[in-house]
């Protein structure tokens, strides 16, 4: 399995001067928007991002197969783990909401390294509305047995457009 990490800190892409304003210049850009008790340097609680600022946050790429798709697709985008450590969530869950307002409950035990991301591309080609995208939960399924249950697929959420993290 095929799996590459590239960090770079939320912080960092804040710190550079893009503000979140300047992340997501208009509603119309915006991709995800993250709220509720998260730590951010401005010491706001919501976050948007459009799809620039969320490839310049940690990268994670990993092969699977999904019981959505045809064969193993590589897909590329922002791990759980990474997002949590980065914004400063040690406890509970997140509520991940999908652009038709269908939200699943993913504890913050499912943020572990090599664990799920939200992936922006699949096959290094973004995602449409139509297959699953923009944004989609994602696990490597191949990795591990445990990934493969029906919990775990209920999480999997597609077309998601905002995380709230909650305790």
């Amino acid at each position: 399995m095929l799996m590459q990490f590239v960090h770079v800190s939320l912080g960092a892409v804040l710190a550079v001067g893009l503000s979140q304003s300047a992340m997501a210049q208009d509603s119309a850009s915006t991709l995800l928007t993250i709220s509720g008790e998260i730590t951010l340097p401005s010491g706001d609680d919501t976050l948007s991002l459009d799809l620039d600022a969320l490839m310049d946050l940690p990268v994670s790429t990993f092969e699977t197969s999904t019981i959505w798709t045809d064969g193993v697709h590589s897909f590329t985008g922002v791990s759980l783990a990474d997002l949590a450590e980065e914004l400063g969530i040690e406890d509970g869950q997140f509520i991940a909401t999908a652009i038709n307002d269908y939200a699943v409950e993913i504890p913050l035990s499912d943020a572990v390294e090599g664990g799920p991301i939200i992936a922006y591309l699949m096959d290094g080609e973004e995602m449409t509305v139509r297959d699953k995208g923009p944004l989609w939960v994602i696990y490597p399924y191949d990795s591990d047995a445990e990934y493969r249950s029906e919990v775990v697929y209920s999480r999997s959420i597609w077309q998601l457009d905002r995380l709230e993290a909650v305790q």
